[in-house]
């Protein structure tokens, strides 16, 4: 049989979302204060929103059609919204331990994998869509 859950703590309350329009207000907040954070304290992300900023404002003279612009443009968002989620992964690993932990390595060089692999889709993605199919298809 299993147990019920222990009682909340008094002070959880205290971060508890209140529902509403205002939570909605909130959310945006700290996705904004997010996105500052990163461009402040994040080098790597600085660096992928400088390669973003061009082929996001050329995307829509190169792509073909609305589909393909869409791909293009998701590629590269996806490089930045991984690059957060990375960033995110090393700032809580750092704030658990600064010493050499091998799990926390491991769950680093995950994260910059993951960051690495879809870079790589980019030009794979733009390539696809923008050269000609080649004539063995």
């Amino acid at each position: 049989m299993t147990q019920p859950p222990p009682p909340a703590s008094p002070n959880a309350a205290a971060y508890k979302s209140r529902g509403g329009i205002g939570r909605v207000f909130r959310a945006l907040r700290y996705s904004w204060a997010g996105l500052r954070a990163a461009v402040r304290h994040e080098a790597a992300f600085r660096q992928e929103l400088l390669l973003a900023a061009p082929l996001l404002v050329a995307a829509p003279f190169l792509a073909p059609g609305r589909w393909q612009l869409l791909v293009m443009v998701a590629s590269v968002v996806a490089v930045l919204v991984v690059e957060l989620l990375n960033s995110g992964l090393e700032a809580l690993a750092d704030a658990v331990s600064l010493e050499l932990q091998p799990l926390l390595g491991r769950a680093k060089d995950l994260g910059s994998a993951a960051v690495l692999l879809t870079l790589l889709g980019v030009p794979f993605t733009w390539g696809l869509v923008l050269l000609p199919a080649p004539p063995w298809r």
